[in-house]
């Protein structure tokens, strides 16, 4: 398999494993507080990590650079987006304002450049003989 998509394909099942757990959580309690965050892990962290997974082991055989950075934002962004977002209004730990919103924003920067990475990826895709 290949490495970009084995690790994507890895990330994507933890992401799926996590947001089945919160489903599950938010309908035995009755609470849904962590509704927008099961939403990120379910469409960003599983079913986003999964489709660039996909991608590489169908029409991405090749690792660059730029497919190495792409992967890594995405994970990077993944995370960083979806806890950023429970310590942010969820607040857990009573942490600062400042830095879980720091956290949550920088999560989304880096999730957004990895969907302008897969974008470029995909404009100067060419198949392989």
């Amino acid at each position: 398999m290949d490495k970009n998509s084995k690790i994507l394909l890895q990330f994507a099942g933890i992401f799926g494993v996590i947001g089945a757990i919160l489903g599950a959580h938010m309908a035995g309690s009755g609470s849904y507080a962590f509704r927008p965050v099961h939403a990120h892990i379910l469409v960003v962290g599983w079913l986003t990590l999964f489709g660039w997974a996909v991608f590489y082991k169908v029409f991405q055989s090749s690792q660059t650079i730029l497919t190495r950075i792409h992967v890594w934002t995405a994970i990077i962004g993944s995370v960083g987006l979806t806890a950023g977002m429970w310590l942010y209004m969820v607040k857990p730990f009573n942490l600062r304002e400042g830095l879980t919103l720091t956290f949550y924003i920088g999560g989304g920067v880096a999730l957004l450049l990895s969907f302008i990475l897969f974008f470029f990826i995909t404009l100067f895709y060419r198949e392989e003989k």
